[in-house]
């Protein structure tokens, strides 16, 4: 009994508990006066010499972890030929106690489960995996603030700290701590098979835990241990969404990717894994009456009819987007869905809309037909539907319709200014807008054959109506683009600025006009205009992906870094299935120094890619970035390959001829990236601010050849 007996400079008080790796007492620290838990090795492990001393080795590494999420050790001692661990004391109930009373709601772990994973990345960025993930080394306070204990029992991962050699006796424990301070059905398949295991084991443990709190039961389930054990080897676990029909689809996605049998497709770092929890959040935090407005079905037959369909949908959004109650999701979160046969439930429950808009368009002559239904995502029914059998003329009073009649349905008060905003008719021209829709559809294709084509049908709106203020923020839009990737004169940097200036003094509401003129703004340099410009833009639509992006941007060429990042963070929030902005992220990160940060965006990045590349093949743009995402991950022969399948697309086109001398240059090939770079800038890329900033370039800035193409430029 050793309850009133000193242990080194600890009076043991009481008995906590006792489990496979040993006792633990409360104790008084008579050196310091705090109260302290202490953990003696299980008479098991202290008869083996070799055990103990690993484990004692360990203990001490792991005791070099500080982190509010993380129970500290304070010491690892040894006293009588006894072996102990003096740690913070944690009061209130561990997440097994919590369980017992029922599972919980997602809502409920959701803040759980992010402090849990906040503790594991900061673990694992320190080279420790815990490797007893479980429930029973979780505790939890009276204020739901959560403590991971047990990291003096975790193991080191595969590479000495100081020697950076690996170690596969650390590699290679899992059989030790099957019979001791594993826990079998939260133990990962590699543990089982006494494999090399990483941190991908505690995601996979994260998995099972999470499974646990939201089902009330274990994924792995059997009548015996061994039949646990088979099972984690070889069954699939039962689909969460079958024992929760309601379930988020973002959860699924999480649970499932954690409990892959095979490690390499779990998330590769808790890093990733916290980015999918804020994933979960975002549909979860989300008002009741958020909508995802699919593109509407073309029944008019023509391909060359597609382009108004896509407008009167990309409208739509941009009509409901004016009610602030509502949260709409913007065009680039339902692009991918546009052409598909994919029904308007599903596509709901995979974004995290309460209801979808679905619908048809059909245009002949004058004459305009429109069909519109709400659905409501997690029941399938019908909410509201409409027909519409008008003429041309009338496409603004229908696109103000649907909007008033979905507010309707949704029990939305709509407040004056918004009717307003929604009855507002951008141009009396149906003609002008005809124009208009076409040209914004080219502007998407982001080639500058494109983006001049659509600076034409801008112009041509114009002319129609002078008075288009949509029409003059395209044409900054065009120019401004056009002057950053493919053509940086004067003429363009001239009339991006005359074009956003008329766009604002014809609507001084437009979101869209202030995100233009902020962009022409910060390529004249004139930053402290811009910013007003940008957060105008975004006090407008709180929702507007280009005003943040382009905000970034701007703010990055000013070598503000870190300000960058998380501007760009907000961008990708917005639109989570942007490879973009992420990676423009995952750049800052790398900047500041946030190097496994930036490989966790860029992981996320060149997932995105690959599944956006799947749509579209022959996307310059996407395979560049991806080209350089695979660089700074490592795959060199990869990354190289991308680079020069982007430069067979368009040789000569700048954009693709910058992207590629920094692919280049991050696989150290130094002298194509100065000659890639050197023909990007011949045939008119020019954004000097960006090129000195963009860390790309880290390992050429001493090169005095590029010091003189900055010169020229």
């Amino acid at each position: 009994m050793m309850i009133g007996q000193t242990i080194s400079h600890y009076r043991i008080d009481a008995k906590l508990g006792e489990g496979g790796m040993g006792a633990v007492y409360r104790a008084q620290d008579l050196k310091l006066g705090r109260d302290v838990a202490l953990k003696f090795l299980s008479s098991i492990l202290a008869a083996d010499p070799q055990a103990q001393q690993r484990l004692i080795k360990e203990a001490r590494t792991a005791s070099r972890l500080n982190h509010p999420h993380i129970a500290t050790i304070y010491e690892v001692g040894e006293s009588e030929g006894t072996t102990f661990l003096a740690m913070e004391l944690v009061s209130g109930d561990t997440l097994k106690q919590i369980l017992q009373r029922g599972a919980l709601g997602p809502s409920e772990l959701l803040g759980i489960a992010r402090q849990i994973a906040e503790g594991l990345h900061e673990a694992h960025q320190q080279g420790v995996v815990h490797h007893d993930i479980k429930p029973g080394n979780v505790m939890l306070d009276s204020k739901r603030r959560v403590k991971v204990l047990d990291f003096g029992l975790a193991v080191l991962t595969g590479r000495d700290r100081v020697t950076g050699e690996r170690d596969e006796t650390l590699l290679t424990r899992a059989s030790t701590l099957a019979s001791t301070g594993g826990t079998v059905p939260y133990m990962s398949p590699e543990q089982l098979r006494d494999e090399p295991t990483d941190f991908r084991s505690d995601i996979f443990s994260f998995g099972v835990l999470l499974f646990e709190c939201l089902t009330g039961r274990l994924p792995f389930q059997g009548e015996t241990t061994i039949d646990v054990l088979h099972s984690i080897l070889r069954d699939p676990h039962t689909p969460l969404r079958t024992l929760l029909p309601d379930i988020s689809p973002e959860w699924e996605k999480l649970t499932e990717r954690c409990l892959a049998k095979e490690p390499a497709q779990r998330f590769p770092s808790m890093a990733e894994v916290l980015q999918a929890l804020q994933r979960v959040e975002a549909p979860a935090s989300q008002p009741e009456k958020s909508i995802a407005v699919l593109y509407f079905e073309n029944l008019s037959g023509a391909t060359d009819e597609e382009y108004f369909r896509d407008g009167m949908t990309e409208d739509i959004i941009t009509e409901l987007s004016k009610i602030k109650v509502l949260r709409v999701f913007p065009r680039s979160a339902v692009l991918a869905f546009r052409n598909k046969p994919v029904p308007a439930p599903q596509v709901g429950r995979e974004l995290g809309a309460a209801y979808a808009l679905e619908g048809s368009v059909r245009r002949a002559g004058t004459r305009l037909r429109i069909t519109a239904q709400l659905v409501e995502t997690r029941t399938g029914h019908s909410v509201w539907a409409e027909r519409y059998d008008r003429q041309m003329e009338d496409v603004f009073a229908i696109q103000d319709e649907i909007a008033q009649n979905i507010a309707r349905a949704l029990r939305v008060m709509l407040t004056e200014k918004e009717k307003k905003a929604i009855e507002k008719v951008p141009t009396n021209e149906i003609q002008a807008y005809d124009y208009y829709l076409r040209g914004r559809q080219f502007m998407y294709q982001f080639r500058r054959k494109s983006l001049d084509h659509a600076r034409q049908m801008f112009a041509r709106a114009i002319v129609i109506d002078p008075n288009y203020a949509r029409a003059y923020a395209g044409v900054a839009n065009c120019c401004s683009i056009l002057y950053m990737y493919f053509e940086a004169s004067e003429a363009n940097l001239t009339e991006a600025e005359a074009a956003s200036r008329r766009a604002i003094q014809l609507d001084s509401d437009s979101s869209e006009g202030h995100a233009a003129r902020g962009l022409a703004l910060s390529l004249n340099k004139n930053y402290v205009e811009a910013e007003k410009e940008f957060l105008a833009a975004i006090r407008l639509n709180p929702d507007s992906y280009d005003a943040h992006y382009f905000y970034a941007r701007a703010i990055f060429a000013q070598g503000k870094k870190a300000e960058a990042g998380l501007l760009f963070e907000q961008a990708a929030s917005i639109n989570p299935d942007d490879y973009q902005a992420r990676m423009l992220q995952g750049l800052c990160y790398r900047s500041v120094g946030r190097i496994e940060d930036s490989k966790a965006v860029r992981r996320e990045a060149l997932r995105l890619i690959e599944k956006h590349l799947e749509l579209h093949p022959d996307d310059a743009r996407a395979i560049y970035i991806g080209a350089n995402c695979l660089a700074e991950l490592g795959d060199r022969e990869r990354s190289l390959e991308w680079a020069a399948r982007a430069l067979a697309i368009e040789p000569d086109e700048p954009g693709i001829l910058y992207n590629v001398a920094c692919n280049y240059a991050l696989n150290g090939e130094n002298e194509k990236a100065l000659d890639c770079l050197a023909r990007a800038l011949e045939h008119g890329f020019a954004h000097l601010e960006w090129i000195e900033n963009d860390p790309d370039f880290n390992s050429l800035h001493d090169h005095p050849r590029f010091q003189t193409l900055l010169k020229r430029s």
